[in-house]
């Protein structure tokens, strides 16, 4: 069953049934990643890249103040 990505709407690449929880899938057109959350039904999670960002300048600051 094809899945659309719910950012562009174009068609997201991947076999459902080889999926498992915890791995990531990305959108060829907008670059938008998943991570799958569930596999009975197919659940995905957009991942927050500015969540990344963050936790590296938390990091960072936590690495200065030492």
């Amino acid at each position: 069953m094809p899945r659309n990505c719910p950012e562009c709407d174009n068609e997201l690449d991947f076999q459902e049934d080889e999926l498992e929880e915890g791995d990531m899938v990305s959108c060829d057109e907008c670059g938008s990643e998943y991570e799958v959350v569930g596999v009975e039904p197919l659940e995905l999670s957009k991942v927050d890249e500015d969540f990344e960002d963050e936790e590296d300048e938390v990091f960072g600051e936590e690495e200065e103040a030492e």
